[in-house]
């Protein structure tokens, strides 16, 4: 007889190990699957969390060189030690991997050690012993898309995986995607002397964006000197003794170029990760772009199979995947477990960070809806000032007949950190009054909040 759970996760990232300790605390027996040697997915081990490190890293060292002065601080023979950096990054991680084995313990979630596959809907194999639950949640996460004539070896044409464990900075590091993860890798590698071009076949950065964001964030990343060039693609990668030699051409058609780069990093996106799972053998459908397809209570076309995460639609995000974890344990349980897709945050932790959720001003002009702006920028916010952070603004997007706030969108110093109170705040339907109505403390970042709310209604007091 297989071992028997009421709930087996397979995946053990940020959507997979949440489920698993939240389908525990509801009192179920619970299974998480992960072939990792430690937990906690792509996010943790070699994803948000080590690229976090690295950019606090870097962003200390920049600010040594070219920020502390204005305060007073100076410093001579200024220098950094890569290998302290991935020293102090490799100890973050096993901070945080380490702390889910604790709570898988403390919730008596069972590790299963291996891949999983399929062997019936509530069947699975796991190092060549079955396993079986009554409901089974893939949680498989994401893998970086490949780009045809790019062959990656994660030492000279790298991944997110290789750029976040280089041995030493690259001279010239081309960035083939404009995406959010390969602006915050490229911002690393350029605040510790890289030359860093970035390639994109669009004619803007970040197209998920607000339009009025993105090329005030492309102008803060050009400040530090990061290149760019839009509206071209790479059609070949040839690797060299010096290094890599790209092919590139107008992504509108034109006559072909080619670019030298010591390392290049790939960041055209991620796709759903389902390989060997054995989805065909148990009838387990996906769509067009291999994500398993759900109806709006995560369950597949199996009924007893279930998927959450990056490996189903929606934003690639870890705490999206928290967020459909903790839903789906609940509904298991009985409870009416709910994720509000229109309040889920999206940053980019370069310097100055970007911060968004809800609408953007080009999506409300092609849904036709009739909407208020309200802005106002960090260089008119006291606390921004006497950090020597003023780049930046906040805009908010209201009902022009209803004042319900529809957007919010931030680029500026702890943008990431702001944005939570109007996640907060259309998270409860609140208008942009009702936040032009809270009291911010002063002085502090968030103001510049309250008073982008008050924009809205054409009555700012401070600019």
């Amino acid at each position: 007889m297989a071992d028997q759970f009421d709930v087996i996760v397979i995946g053990a990232g940020p959507g997979g190990y949440v489920c698993a300790i939240r389908a525990a605390q509801l009192g179920m027996k619970v299974a998480c699957v992960e072939k990792r040697a430690t937990l906690g997915g792509t996010c943790l081990n070699v994803g948000c969390i080590p690229s976090k490190a690295l950019l606090q890293s870097s962003e200390n060292y920049h600010e040594l060189l070219h920020g502390f002065a204005r305060h007073g601080v100076s410093a001579e023979n200024v220098s950094f030690d890569l290998g302290k950096m991935m020293g102090h990054k490799d100890e973050v991680v096993g901070a945080n991997t380490k702390g889910v084995e604790f709570l898988f313990k403390k919730n008596k979630v069972t590790w299963l050690k291996g891949a999983a596959s399929f062997k019936s809907a509530n069947t699975i194999v796991v190092d060549g012993k079955e396993y079986g639950a009554r409901h089974i949640v893939i949680a498989t996460g994401s893998e970086s898309v490949p780009l045809p004539g790019v062959e990656v070896d994660e030492t000279q044409i790298v991944t997110s995986t290789g750029a976040i464990a280089l041995e030493s900075v690259p001279k010239h590091l081309v960035v083939i995607g404009g995406g959010y993860i390969g602006l915050e890798l490229g911002s690393v590698w350029r605040r510790l002397g890289a030359e860093v071009t970035v390639v994109e076949f669009l004619d803007r950065l970040v197209p998920t964006m607000d339009g009025e964001v993105a090329t005030a964030f492309q102008k803060t990343l050009g400040k530090l000197g990061m290149k760019f060039k839009l509206g071209t693609k790479v059609t070949g990668a040839a690797k060299t003794a010096k290094g890599v030699t790209l092919t590139l051409e107008p992504a509108k058609g034109g006559a072909a170029e080619t670019l030298e780069a010591d390392v290049v990093l790939v960041a055209i996106g991620r796709r759903a990760h389902t390989e060997g799972l054995g989805l065909d053998a148990v009838g387990v459908a996906t769509d067009e772009r291999g994500r398993v397809k759900t109806n709006g209570h995560y369950t597949t076309s199996v009924p007893g199979i279930y998927a959450i995460g990056d490996v189903i639609a929606g934003p690639m995000l870890a705490h999206k995947a928290e967020e459909e974890g903790v839903a789906l344990a609940e509904l298991l349980a009985g409870q009416a477990g709910h994720v509000n897709y229109g309040a889920i945050p999206g940053v980019v932790y370069t310097w100055p960070e970007v911060a968004s959720v809800g609408k953007t001003e080009e999506e409300l002009k092609a849904e036709g809806v009739a909407y208020k702006v309200g802005k106002f920028p960090f260089t008119a916010n006291g606390r921004a000032r006497a950090m020597g952070d003023t780049d930046g603004f906040v805009k908010l997007l209201s009902d022009k007949t209803t004042d319900k706030l529809l957007g919010a969108h931030i680029i500026g110093p702890d943008a990431g950190t702001i944005i939570a109170e109007l996640v907060l705040a259309i998270e409860f339907g609140a208008s942009a009054e009702d936040v032009a109505r809270t009291s911010h403390a002063h002085p502090s970042l968030n103001e510049a909040v309250k008073e982008a709310a008050l924009a809205v209604d054409g009555r700012a007091l401070h600019i």
